[in-house]
């Protein structure tokens, strides 16, 4: 596909950019569009992927059908087969006459599913056989109906992690990503992120009235730079709050400053995966990582409590030794032992100040006096619990706390959606909280 008919599709359906993630993205929307073939589109929230979708249907023979975009993550867990399926009349309270679903509604058309990975399991179900077969079933109903449409899913979660935890199903996944695009984040767009500046402050002069804001070079720098966690939707708000409020039209490093969150300024190296940048390697997420960088401290420190009180009583010293060798790199030059001036002497010589030797072979008599001092402490490992669970329970209910269990704002709070939160709640016999 020549650079002409990529700028020429941008042109068409209001994309701005020249990154090369960005047009490899449209070229695959592109070839993919005249098939049949279902699509996956993943990315960070507001980074476009809607966009990706509507090019999708309007390159495709289905262009002259119906186009609907479902936020799944929007719908009841309790309304969301009968949104998507339909319903017959008096199938559950407040079903006062048969209604049609999105399926059946765009029949011949092209259907969207943003958030996908937000959709109940039960529903999963019934769209498999949908993607399979082209069949649904109404709820309240036994009659198999036919439908033929076109699915394009998106999402900013990483399924392949949900489908590990059980929270999706493995055989939808696979069936989803036929083909998978990948939108790019905002902030690995370089010079992306000023174009983009540029076309929402011009919109916003010509809907307000006013006069079109212009930056500095060393405001370019500091906005190009900005990591913009929300994507394309942070950075049109900033633009529109801009070109409302700041009476000076040009805008230095210091002005535009007071519009960035300097707790989003970060310069430090981001933890990518393939659901998202809060995504680190192996698909853990950042809270993840940190809590398995303190499950391997809190073994070390077991495994060295452990060492201590073998050499002082001096037992097993072919275990010991083996214990030792196998936490030698707590004492690499540049480990906290070696800056302790711990420089390779026997191990009991450097944790008791004393000769190794003589504990390790003197004689059951002639240590017991020194060891009635040394403490136990081996217990301490049980009494407190690091669990992803426990500490997730806790974080749901000091959220909770927070906002006055105001569910809608502590969901806000925690960075996730306000089903997500009430699914947790269940998991967690939190409900009446």
């Amino acid at each position: 596909m020549t650079s002409q008919e990529i700028q020429s599709i941008k042109q068409r359906f209001g994309i701005i950019g020249n990154a090369p993630a960005l047009n490899y993205a449209i070229q695959v929307a592109t070839q993919v569009a005249p098939t049949d073939m279902t699509v996956l589109i993943t990315g960070e929230s507001g980074s476009g992927k809607e966009s990706f979708s509507k090019i999708i249907h309007a390159l495709s023979p289905r262009k002259h059908g119906q186009f609907i975009a479902i936020n799944c993550g929007a719908i009841p867990e309790g309304t969301i087969d009968s949104e998507l399926f339909g319903h017959e009349k008096g199938s559950f309270t407040g079903a006062n006459e048969a209604r049609k679903g999105y399926f059946e509604v765009t029949n011949g058309g092209t259907i969207f599913l943003d958030e996908i990975g937000e959709m109940p399991l039960g529903t999963q179900a019934r769209l498999l056989r949908v993607l399979e077969n082209g069949e649904f079933i109404r709820v309240g109903s036994s009659k198999v109906q036919k439908t033929d449409v076109r699915v394009v899913a998106a999402t900013n979660l990483n399924l392949l992690e949900n489908v590990r935890n059980g929270r999706f199903r493995e055989d939808l996944y696979y069936r989803l990503s036929t083909v998978p695009i990948t939108v790019p984040p905002l902030r690995e767009r370089g010079e992306d992120i000023y174009l983009l500046f540029r076309k929402f402050t011009a919109d916003f002069s010509e809907k307000h009235r006013v006069k079109p804001i212009s930056l500095t070079p060393d405001a370019v720098q500091l906005l190009t730079r900005f990591r913009f966690p929300g994507n394309i939707r942070q950075l049109k708000n900033i633009a529109e709050q801009i070109s409302v409020l700041e009476m000076e039209r040009e805008l230095d490093a210091r002005q535009l400053a007071k519009y960035l969150p300097t707790a989003q300024t970060s310069q430090l190296p981001m933890l990518l995966g393939a659901g998202g940048a809060a995504e680190g390697p192996g698909g853990y997420s950042e809270r993840d990582l940190m809590y398995k960088i303190l499950f391997d401290m809190r073994r070390d420190m077991t495994d060295l409590k452990k060492l201590v009180l073998e050499l002082a009583a001096g037992q097993r010293p072919h275990e010991t030794q083996e214990l030792l060798r196998q936490n030698s790199h707590l004492f690499a030059p540049g480990a906290p032992g070696a800056a302790n001036g711990f420089d390779g002497a026997p191990a009991a010589e450097y944790f008791l100040g004393a000769p190794a030797s003589p504990v390790l072979h003197a004689e059951a008599d002639d240590y017991d006096d020194e060891v009635q001092p040394v403490e136990d402490i081996s217990h301490e490992t049980e009494e407190e619990t690091l669990s992803l669970d426990v500490k997730e329970k806790e974080m749901i209910l000091k959220a909770l706390r927070k906002h006055h269990n105001k569910r809608k704002y502590a969901a806000h709070d925690l960075g996730i959606s306000e089903r997500t939160l009430y699914r947790k709640l269940k998991q967690y016999d939190l409900e009446q909280v």
